[in-house]
């Protein structure tokens, strides 16, 4: 969180992960929290670079790939920022974003979702035929995060699949079809959801109040910020275990090991910076870490493929 300067002269709480500016493209960055890309986009690439063992890569399935997965991403966070308005407004933490605040209307927010779908789509029928019959799938699961937390403790699970899709698709736009043996892709699509999933638990510990008062779900509300703390340990324990999985029936080298370590060693210093009595390093739990984490993992990954 950051102090900004309102309209009237008055400090208003500003969301970290944020940029300060009055311009369209800085509404629009926002309303997506556009620096969170850089969470799942690096796995995306994972997948691409061990397809690149099966198959050849080329400039123009790269750059299909990384427009499909942030449209995608775009329409994700646009329809949780439209269906989440009225929670938004409520909850001092996020009564600045685009539509309570009134920066955005609702249907400026569903014609840019809208027009990120199109462009998903597009992108998605570029890559392979594959691809493009899979695209209503993963639009759908997407947007089903959104309504999760009305009814379900475990939407951080549906918000890590979510992302746990994007290596899935970055293999299957380079190949075109699914990966020998079959649970490879598997098992890294759980890598990213129990990754994810634990980041978001420990990113609901500050919401803990909020969300009891209006009804919401979350681990984290459900049981508690200790025995939440734990489950994402789990989770996390989960992801390196995954991780490795991968690396073992990739026959993956030196290199792709060092990077399970590396993240393994992040995951653990992320949990020393929160407690459940302390959340106020959340944002560099939340953000810093694993912004560090994915891009450092997908860095060993294609230093280990450029080595082969």
């Amino acid at each position: 969180m950051t102090q900004t300067a309102g309209p009237s002269g008055a400090e208003v709480v500003r969301e970290g992960q944020t940029f300060a500016g009055g311009s369209r493209l800085v509404r629009y960055a926002n309303f997506v929290k556009l620096p969170h890309t850089v969470f799942a986009l690096p796995f995306a690439l994972v997948g691409v670079t061990l397809a690149t063992y099966h198959a050849p890569l080329t400039w123009s399935v790269l750059g299909w790939v990384v427009l499909a997965f942030t449209s995608a991403r775009f329409a994700a966070m646009g329809f949780n920022r439209v269906t989440d308005r009225v929670f938004d407004a409520a909850n001092p933490r996020t009564a600045m974003r685009e539509i309570p605040s009134g920066t955005m209307s609702v249907g400026e927010a569903w014609g840019s979702i809208v027009v990120a779908l199109v462009v998903f789509a597009y992108a998605s029928y570029r890559l392979n035929p594959l691809c493009f019959a899979l695209s209503p799938v993963a639009a759908a699961w997407i947007f089903f995060y959104s309504l999760c937390k009305r009814f379900t403790r475990w939407s951080h699970l549906v918000l890590g699949l979510g992302l746990g899709i994007a290596p899935v698709g970055g293999y299957l736009a380079v190949t075109g079809q699914w990966a020998e043996p079959w649970w490879m892709l598997v098992a890294l699509a759980v890598a990213v959801m129990t990754w994810t999933g634990g980041f978001d638990i420990l990113y609901a510990l500050q919401d803990i109040e909020f969300d009891r008062a209006n009804g919401l779900h979350s681990v984290p509300a459900t049981l508690g910020a200790h025995r939440a703390l734990l489950v994402a340990r789990v989770l996390h324990v989960g992801t390196v275990l995954h991780l490795a999985a991968v690396g073992y029936v990739t026959g993956a080298g030196v290199l792709y090991g060092v990077g399970v370590v590396v993240a393994a060693g992040m995951l653990a210093f992320e949990h020393t910076l929160l407690s459940a009595e302390d959340v106020t390093k959340v944002d560099k739990a939340f953000f810093t870490v694993n912004m560090a984490l994915s891009t450092t993992f997908f860095a060993f990954v294609l230093a280990e493929r450029l080595t082969r």
